[in-house]
Order: structure tokens, then sequence, then C-alpha cells
């Protein structure tokens, strides 16, 4: 159990650390091309809360398997 405890810790990590990457990354790319996301009619910043969206339902996933894995090893 510790194993699939860590890999899902691991996995937790890993989804948080690309979502902010990837976020920093559209911000960069926003203020050095702002006239790319002029022709866009959504705004520029929609990318990154469709992300943040997914981010949070697979982490909140993750927390509830760990938590499920926390119990039945108690």
């Amino acid at each position: 159990m510790k194993k699939i405890y860590s890999v899902l810790r691991i996995m937790l990590w890993s989804f948080i650390g690309v979502f902010i990457g990837s976020s920093l990354f559209k911000w960069y790319d926003y203020k050095t091309h702002p006239d790319l996301y002029v022709m866009q009619s959504a705004p520029w910043y929609l990318s990154i809360e469709i992300s943040a969206v997914f981010t949070i339902i697979v982490v909140i996933l993750i927390f509830t398997i760990m938590r499920i894995i926390r119990k039945r090893h108690l």
C-alpha cells in the first residue's frame, strides 16, 4: 500500500506542477504576444481556467483515493 500511496502523491504533485508551469507559460506568451490574442473571441485566460477546473477535479479524485487507501490501511 505504501507504493501505491507514494505513486499517487507523485501524481498529485505532477498534476499541480504541470498546471502551474503551463499557466505561467500561457501568461508569458500573452505578455510577449498580446496582438495574437486580440483576434480571439474568448479572453486569453480561458484556457487557464479550463485547465484549473480539470486539475481540481483530478486532485480531488487523487485525494479521495489516497484517503480510502489510508483508511483501509489503518
